[in-house]
C-alpha cells in the first residue's frame, strides 16, 4: 500500500519526566484503532502501556527506550516515537528528534514548564523541529493552563497560543472549547469515544471571544487575507485559520497550545486533528546531507520516491531474532532485495526482511517509501550509519551525542556470567552512543560509563534479566579531567643509541592553557629544524601524553601545545623518535605548568512542595551546591543550582526522605570547573594510595 506524501506525519512525543507522554501515546492508539482496549502505565491491570514494552519500564512506571509504532487518523498515516523523559536517556530523545518531522510537546497543567521540558525544547530547536503544546492533566487539583501558556513564553520563548480552552477544570473539567470552529466539544460515550460538539457554554463565551480574538491576531502575522478580514471584523472562514495556524506551526514562529486531560480520555482526538491539520508532511521540512565527493557541500534531498535512496539508520535493536536497524526513509525507496551501501563503512548489503514496528509487535511489509519510518533486519550497522543508493555518496549530518559523565566498575561473578556480560556490553555500547564500556589498563577492570546513576542502574538490572549475567558493581566513579593553569615552555632531546641506527630528537617550543576545545597542536618551526614529515608525530606523541595526567590520572584537557624549535638527525631521526620526545617533553614539564584537577559540574532543578523549601536549600549547600535562582508557585517551589557531581550520589533517597517522599529533581551536564583544595588533596592521596597498591 503505497501513501502519498502529504498524508504522512513523523511525530514524536516528548515531556518531562511524569507528564503523560505514554499515557498519551496509549489513547492515541486506542482512537486511531490500533489497540482495543486501555491499559494503564504503572501495569496495575497486569498489563501495562502498549509502548513501554520493556519489564523494567512497566514495573518502574517510566519509558527507558523510545517505541515507534505508526496509526492511522481519517485519511492521515502518523509514525509516532514515544520517547523518554528522564535526562539519563536523552540519546534516545535525541536519536528520535533527529529524524521526525514535528512533535509534541506534553507540559503538565499543575507543574507546568519543568527542568526537562527546558533541555527537551532545547532538543527540538537544535533540529529544528515544528511542535504544538499539549497541556496534560487538566482534571488534576491545582490545574492551571494558563499559567503554563504564559511559562511557555517565559521560559521557552514560545509564541504560545491556545487553539483549545478548557471547560472547568481539575474535578469539574468537562471538555474544551475549540476556538478554530467556535464549539464545545465533550468527550462522551464509553473511554471518550464519542466527540460531541455543542455550542459554547454560557459562562464560558466570554473567555472564548477574548482567545479567539487574541488567536487572530497572531495569525494575522501569516495570512494577508485573514488579516484584512480580520480588520474588517467580518467572519473568518476555518479553512483559511487553519492554513494560518499551520504556516506559523511550521515555520516555528508559532506553537498551537492545546489542553485536555489523557488519562481521562479528554481532548486527544483534538489534539490528533491538531497533528493532522497543522504538523509538517516529510516534504514540507528541508533535509541536508552531505556530498563526499565535494567536500561535505550540502545537499537538499527531495522527498520523492522516484530519486535514488538515502536513508538514516537512528536506532538499533539487538533482540532475541538478531539486530534491528530502525531507519527513516528521506529520498527514494526501500524495497525487499534491492542494494544499498553503508556509507560508514563502504560495505554493500542486501535488503532482506523490511518490518513496520508497533512498540515490540512487527508486521511485514514489501516497501518503505519516502518520508517513512520503518526497520530492516540483520544489517551490520551502526546508530548515524546513512544508507544510499550506489549512484550517490552522501551521509546524513550525525546526531549530537553528549559525553558521559559517571563510571562504575563491575564484574561478573562467574565465568558464565562473564560470557554473558561481554555480549550484553557489545550489544548495550552499539545500541546506544552515550553508554560506554573499556578495560581499564592499570586495574585490569571492566569500567562501564553512561550519563547518571539511573542509566547505569537500568543497564546492570538488564544484564541480570535478559542475559543472565550477574555481576558485582564498584563505587560510582566521577570523570575528573586535569588540565594547566600556566603557560610553560620546554626543550627536550630524545637519544638512544643501540646497535645499528639509535633514535634521535629533539623539540622545543611551550603549552599554554586554551579554552576553546580539549586540545590543539600549532606547529611554528621555521627553516625546517623539524623535517616536515615528522611533524604529525609530535602532534600523535602531544596526544598520547594528554590521555593521563599525573595528579589524579585522568586525561588532561584546555592544552595548546606550540613547537617551534628543534632538531633531526639524517640517519637516527624516525616517526617514533618525535612522537617520545614530544610525550617526554610534557610528562617532564607537567608539574611546572600547575595543573589542577577539574570535576563535572551539574545542573540540578529540584521540585517539590513550599514548605520543604528550607530543607531542599540546606542540602544542596551541604553538597558544595550554587543555588542559581528559585521560584515559587502556590504551594510549589522550583531551585536551579549547580553541584558537582560527585556530591550527587544517593541524593535521591536523601531528598525523598526530607520531603516525605514529595520532591524529585532532575539533573544534567553542565561543566567542568576546578575542585577546592582540600577536595584535590584527597583525590590525590587516594590516587597515590592505589597506585602503591597495585605496584605492591
Amino acid at each position: 500500500m503505497t501513501v502519498s506524501i502529504d498524508k504522512m506525519r513523523n511525530i514524536g512525543i516528548s515531556a518531562h519526566i511524569d507528564s503523560g507522554k505514554t499515557t498519551l501515546t496509549e489513547r492515541i492508539l486506542f482512537y486511531c484503532g490500533r489497540i482495543h482496549a486501555i491499559h494503564e502505565v504503572k501495569g496495575k491491570d497486569g498489563v501495562g502501556a502498549t509502548m513501554d514494552s520493556m519489564d523494567l519500564e512497566r514495573e518502574r512506571g517510566i519509558t527507558i527506550q523510545s517505541a515507534a509504532t505508526s496509526v492511522q487518523w481519517e485519511d492521515k498515516f502518523i509514525n509516532i516515537i514515544d520517547t523518554p523523559g528522564h535526562v539519563d536517556f536523552t540519546i534516545e530523545v535525541e536519536r528520535s528528534l533527529r529524524v521526525l518531522d514535528g512533535a509534541i510537546l506534553v507540559l503538565c497543567s499543575v507543574a507546568g514548564v519543568q527542568s526537562q521540558s527546558i533541555t527537551v525544547d532545547r532538543q527540538m530547536k537544535r533540529y529544528d523541529v515544528p511542535r504544538l503544546a499539549f497541556i496534560n492533566k487538566a482534571d488534576r487539583t491545582g490545574a492551571n493552563p494558563y499559567r503554563v501558556r504564559e511559562q511557555l513564553r517565559d521560559k521557552l520563548g514560545h509564541n504560545a497560543v491556545f487553539v483549545t480552552l478548557p471547560i472547568g477544570l481539575e474535578d469539574k473539567f468537562e471538555g474544551v472549547v475549540d476556538l478554530v470552529k467556535m464549539k464545545a466539544v465533550y468527550f462522551e460515550g464509553e473511554d471518550g469515544l464519542d466527540m460531541v460538539e455543542r455550542d459554547i457554554p454560557a459562562d464560558m463565551q466570554a473567555d472564548a471571544a477574548k482567545y479567539h480574538e487574541m488567536m487572530l491576531e497572531e495569525l494575522s502575522m501569516f495570512n494577508d487575507d485573514l488579516m484584512e478580514l480580520h480588520l474588517e471584523g467580518k467572519e473568518v472562514p476555518v479553512a483559511l485559520i487553519k492554513a494560518a495556524i499551520r504556516k506559523g506551526t511550521i515555520s516555528r514562529d508559532m506553537t498551537a497550545v492545546f489542553v485536555g486531560s489523557a488519562y481521562k480520555n479528554k481532548g486527544v482526538q483534538v489534539l490528533l486533528n491538531g497533528v493532522a491539520d497543522y504538523l509538517p508532511a516529510p516534504n514540507e521540512k528541508e533535509n541536508w546531507a552531505l556530498d563526499q565527493n565535494k567536500n561535505e557541500e550540502k545537499v537538499l534531498l527531495e522527498v520523492h520516491d522516484s530519486k535514488p535512496t538515502v536513508a538514516l539508520a537512528f536506532k538499533l535493536d539487538d533482540g532475541q531474532y538478531g539486530q534491528l536497524t530502525y531507519v527513516r526513509v528521506y529520498q527514494g525507496v526501500i524495497k525487499k532485495g534491492m542494494e544499498l551501501k553503508n556509507m560508514r563503512s563502504q560495505k554493500r548489503f542486501k535488503v532482506g526482511r523490511l518490518i513496520k514496528m508497533h512498540s515490540n509487535h512487527m508486521e511485514d511489509i514489501d516497501f518503505a517509501g519516502a518520508g517513512d519510518i520503518a526497520a530492516l533486519f540483520g544489517i551490520e550497522c551502526a546508530s548515524g550509519d546513512t544508507f544510499c543508493d550506489d549512484k550517490l555518496d552522501v551521509t546524513m549530518t550525525s546526531m549530537f551525542v553528549p559525553a558521559p559523565v559517571i563510571s562504575l566498575s563491575i564484574e561478573p561473578i562467574d565465568k558464565k556470567s562473564g560470557d554473558n556480560m561481554a555480549k550484553a556490553l557489545n550489544r548495550f555500547t552499539k545500541e546506544d552512543p552515550t553508554f560506554r564500556t573499556f578495560v581499564d589498563p592499570e586495574s585490569n577492570q571492566t569500567i562501564v560509563q553512561g550519563m547518571g546513576e539511573l542509566h547505569l542502574e537500568v543497564y546492570i538490572e538488564r544484564m541480570k534479566r535478559e542475559y543472565k549475567a550477574e555481576v558485582k558493581t564498584g563505587m560510582p566513579q566521577v570523570a575528573y579531567r586535569e588540565a594547566i593553569s600556566e603557560k610553560v615552555e620546554f626543550t627536550y632531546v630524545h637519544k638512544k643509541q643501540t646497535g645499528g641506527s639509535g633514535q634521535y630528537a629533539k623539540i622545543g617550543g611551550y603549552f599554554e592553557p586554551y579554552n576553546e576545545k580539549d586540545y590543539n597542536f600549532v606547529n611554528m618551526v621555521k627553516g625546517g629544524s623539524i623535517p616536515n614529515e615528522f611533524i604529525p608525530s609530535c602532534d600523535k606523541g602531544f596526544r598520547e601524553a594528554i590521555k593521563k595526567g599525573t595528579l589524579i590520572g585522568f586525561p588532561v584537557v584546555g592544552v595548546q601545545a606550540i613547537v617551534n624549535d628543534g632538531a633531526s638527525h639524517p640517519v637516527d631521526s624516525s616517526d617514533m623518535a618525535f612522537s617520545t620526545a614530544a610525550l617526554m617533553a610534557f610528562r617532564e614539564n607537567y608539574a611546572k605548568a600547575k595543573p589542577i584537577i577539574l570535576e563535572p559540574i551539574m545542573r540540578v532543578a529540584v521540585e517539590g512542595p513550599t514548605e520543604f523549601q528550607g530543607n531542599i536549600f540546606g542540602s544542596i549547600n551541604q553538597r558544595r551546591g550554587v543555588i542559581m535562582g528559585s521560584t515559587e508557585d502556590g504551594q510549589f517551589c522550583s531551585v536551579q543550582a549547580e553541584v558537582p557531581l560527585s556530591e550527587m550520589f544517593g541524593y535521591s533517597t536523601v531528598l525523598r526522605s526530607m520531603s516525605q517522599g514529595k520532591a524529585e529533581f532532575t539533573m544534567e551536564f553542565e561543566k567542568y570547573s576546578k575542585v577546592p583544595e582540600s577536595v584535590a588533596t584527597v583525590l590525590k592521596k587516594d590516587y597515590e594510595d592505589k597506585r602503591k597498591a597495585q605496584n605492591r
